[in-house]
């Protein structure tokens, strides 16, 4: 769903055979809760989907590493620098703050299996091409500077509002454009600062043309998405809290500076409740990857659970359904690790075909999980339904062929008797044998598990 059109498009890459997309990445001063996560899935969906298809994908996504005045919601408050005020409470250096929260930012995303970016520029390292689109947009008289701040003046631009449907005379005075109060000096209060000037005792600054400062928060997104990707980029995404101001100050700023519109296809990822809830730090109700598996959860099993709600809509997460996953997940690779033992047979084309136009439309995920739900139960060879499982894994990345070649587990002597006499006890609501052959089980290295496909096992 394209966010400016407000419509589903098809994608034809400017380039032939070539996708590029830029991916709006974290600001590093925490961890990444799994609200952020399921945006950063989104761009992965997208490109194991046009790999798929035979393109090549070329993907940037920018580290923010420089110190911004916002909220969790991103907008600008014009208060406490949030990454300064992580390194004041670790009494560590901004820097060294920054490349920690990157670093697990990173293992994040492998443990989601999200494929890595060609390039992830960091802002701190891309100063001089921020100060120069600046430069150009004050020569092009898109800006102005005010007493060592550089404001982007958004009457300019004439289309402004075009993501997010916000028109600049109906913005409030005094929430402006990035939410920052109207300074003194600006022209309009919708305008905002391409670089803000700073004192001398504030970190993270840097020499420029108009005095010591550092970037307003959109800068950097311009320049290192046109310099990295070109003049024209195939796709932009990010989570829906960005299309506004963010994205939409982010367009002005670069079809401003080259003359045309360079974003052809803008995508976002709706929110995430947890239990019904807002994920944020402010409310208090923050999920964490480290969280999933610690409560004994592949995290995988997560990204599965992202995928029975189609990206462009509120997505409620909860343990239940993410324990609903992780069981699905174990139970398709148990399949799979069964169904190797079999004569390998051509996968099933209706079931591929209906899989492949499922994530071509509009990434119809919870679509195509049902589709596979489906197949785990229809009457086809064993080595056809491997082969469709094995090649719907290019667009899910679940790793489903990881039990594959794992020996076996074999029940102990005399625990199988035990195992269907248990079966026959819960059937019969007789909980109490079922509970004392519980332990009998245990008492022999098998631990039971009941689940409601019936019970489980493994050895404990």
């Amino acid at each position: 769903m394209d966010t400016r059109t407000r419509q589903v498009e098809e994608i034809q890459p400017g380039t032939p055979g070539l996708l590029t997309v830029y991916a709006c990445g974290p600001t590093v001063y925490r961890y990444a809760h799994v609200g952020n996560l399921r945006t950063f899935l989104l761009t992965d969906l997208i490109r194991r989907t046009a790999e798929q298809s035979g393109l090549r994908v070329k993907l940037v996504q920018n580290i923010t590493d420089v110190g911004h005045l916002q909220d969790d919601s991103g907008i600008d408050l014009g208060g406490e620098d949030k990454l300064l005020a992580q390194a004041r409470a670790e009494n560590k250096d901004p820097f060294v703050v920054a490349r920690f929260y990157e670093d697990a930012f990173h293992a994040d995303l492998a443990a989601l299996n999200v494929r890595p970016a060609d390039a992830y520029p960091r802002a701190s390292e891309w100063i001089e091409s921020m100060i120069a689109l600046i430069s150009r947009l004050l020569e092009q008289g898109n800006a102005y500077e005010v007493d060592g701040s550089v404001y982007f003046a958004a009457q300019s631009f004439d289309t402004y509002g075009a993501i997010s449907g916000n028109r600049l005379e109906d913005l409030r005075a005094g929430h402006g454009a990035t939410g920052e109060s109207t300074a003194e000096g600006k022209r309009f209060h919708a305008d905002w600062a391409l670089w803000k000037a700073a004192g001398a005792q504030r970190e993270m600054t840097w020499e420029s043309p108009w005095g010591y400062g550092f970037p307003g928060w959109h800068t950097e997104c311009s320049a290192m998405s046109v310099e990295l990707l070109g003049e024209r980029i195939d796709v932009h995404t990010g989570g829906i809290d960005l299309r506004f101001p963010h994205h939409e100050d982010e367009r002005a700023q670069s079809d401003s500076a080259v003359g045309h519109e360079v974003v052809k296809h803008w995508v976002h990822g709706e929110h995430l409740l947890f239990e019904g809830r807002k994920m944020a730090k402010s409310t208090g109700n923050v999920v964490l990857v480290s969280d999933v598996v610690q409560r004994g959860y592949d995290p995988l099993a997560l990204r599965l659970a992202f995928l029975q709600t189609r990206y462009r809509q509120q997505a409620n997460l909860s343990w239940a359904a993410i324990e609903g996953a992780d069981r699905l997940l174990a139970r398709w690779r148990g399949l799979l690790a069964e169904w190797a033992e079999q004569p390998s047979k051509p996968m099933c084309a209706e079931v591929s075909a209906d899989f492949q136009e499922a994530f071509e439309n509009d990434l119809d995920t919870p679509r195509a999980v049902q589709l596979l739900r489906r197949l785990e139960k229809a009457e086809l060879p064993d080595g056809s339904k491997l082969e469709t499982f094995l090649w719907t894994d290019g667009y899910l990345g679940l790793d489903l062929a990881r039990e594959i070649g794992k020996p076996r587990a074999e029940v102990p002597a005399g625990a199988q008797a035990l195992l269907d006499e248990r079966a026959a006890a819960r059937a019969a609501k007789d909980f109490d044998a079922s509970d004392r052959l519980r332990d009998e089980l245990a008492a022999v290295g098998v631990v039971v598990k009941d689940t409601k496909d019936g019970q489980t096992w493994s050895l404990g």
